[in-house]
């Protein structure tokens, strides 16, 4: 009797010191991943050094901040103003590239929406004037402004990527390249923009800068309307690229590494909260809308003496259109297109 006490009391002891163990491993394996989070994203920040010591961008970046009047999101639903960034020839910013990323915590869902750099709207205290002049004449908050007057959504924050830093953050999130679909021979070269586009059709692995050219090509017959579509495809290439488990593990690094290249007023704690709500409830593929939509008497091409070519659009059409994209988790295109079926079929 006592000895088959004795034998309890031992594996009771055993039972306790596998526990200890395995509580020991772990916590182990946790502090070793913290610790090569935090080496990771430092290594990315070391790496963008030469950029969180430019005066004159971190002013820049105070500046839209200071300026930027943004809202608290509502029912979940993040709005992000996402900008692509170069400069003219007399080092005046300017943005060929408008989208709304909208991410929907709760529901896990992930909407891209482009706005075409000519669309024709009232800008606050400009006048009519392409969507782009917002930007160049009051950065970030003058384009929130023009957004929310023209189509009445929320803007909460915003992220500028000047070209220079996109490639750098492609070739961290893929050092050996991205596969894409190259739709057509691709050549274009403009030295004052820095721009050398040389692509061969067919499946390619793109650098960061082969891929901004494959973003930014738009000498073709499809002009501006094969840009967006491009820049929306790559997109949704980057997601399913950086939610791969070997990207997954270099998150630190990439955030590290965005961080001094995208000016934003959003603060890193944000960027890490959604970051991980975003890996751990990862939506499914990315919804897409362009503005103006492709619907029958949406938009023309009217060229005005003050403004050249422009896109005038049906305001109140464009408008209910975003809306309904974005708030009620309906898409026009598609709706147009069973409208047409029916009426065929009638």
């Amino acid at each position: 009797m006592v000895e088959g006490k004795r034998v309890i009391v031992k594996r009771k002891r055993k039972k306790k010191k596998k526990r200890k163990l395995i509580l020991f491993v772990i916590l182990l394996l946790l502090i070793s991943a913290v610790a090569f989070s935090v080496f990771q994203y430092w290594e990315g920040k070391k790496a963008a050094e030469d950029r969180i010591n430019d005066p004159e961008r971190n002013e820049e970046m105070e500046e839209y901040a200071k300026d930027f009047e943004a809202s608290e999101p509502v029912d979940g639903k993040l709005n992000m103003l996402l900008l692509g960034e170069d400069s003219d020839e007399y080092g005046i910013s300017r943005t060929d590239t408008i989208m709304i990323g909208q991410y929907d915590v709760d529901n896990d869902r992930a909407k891209l929406v482009s706005i075409m750099r000519d669309t024709y709207v009232n800008i606050p205290g400009y006048g009519y004037n392409k969507i782009n002049v917002a930007y160049a004449n009051g950065g970030p908050e003058l384009l929130r402004q023009t957004i929310k007057n023209n189509f009445d959504i929320d803007i909460h924050h915003y992220a500028i990527v000047d070209f220079e830093g996109f490639g750098h953050i492609i070739d961290t999130i893929a050092p050996d390249g991205v596969e894409i679909d190259v739709e057509k021979q691709m050549n274009y070269t403009d030295n004052a923009g820095g721009l050398h586009i040389d692509l061969e059709p067919g499946m390619q692995t793109l650098s960061g800068e082969e891929l901004l050219g494959y973003a930014r090509f738009r000498h073709d017959g499809e002009s501006d309307f094969g840009r967006v579509r491009r820049q929306q495809q790559v997109m949704s290439v980057l997601k399913e690229e950086l939610l791969s488990f070997s990207s997954i593990i270099k998150i630190p690094k990439v955030v590290g590494t965005l961080i001094p290249y995208v000016n934003t007023n959003m603060s890193e704690t944000d960027i890490g909260r959604y970051a991980v709500s975003f890996l751990s409830n990862t939506p499914g593929e990315i919804e897409t809308l362009r503005i103006p939509v492709e619907l029958p008497n949406s938009y023309w091409p009217v060229d005005h003496s003050h403004a050249g070519e422009v896109l005038e659009i049906d305001e109140a059409m464009n408008r209910q259109a975003l809306e309904d994209f974005l708030e009620r988790g309906i898409n026009p295109l598609e709706e147009d297109s069973s409208n047409s079926e029916m009426e065929t079929q009638q």
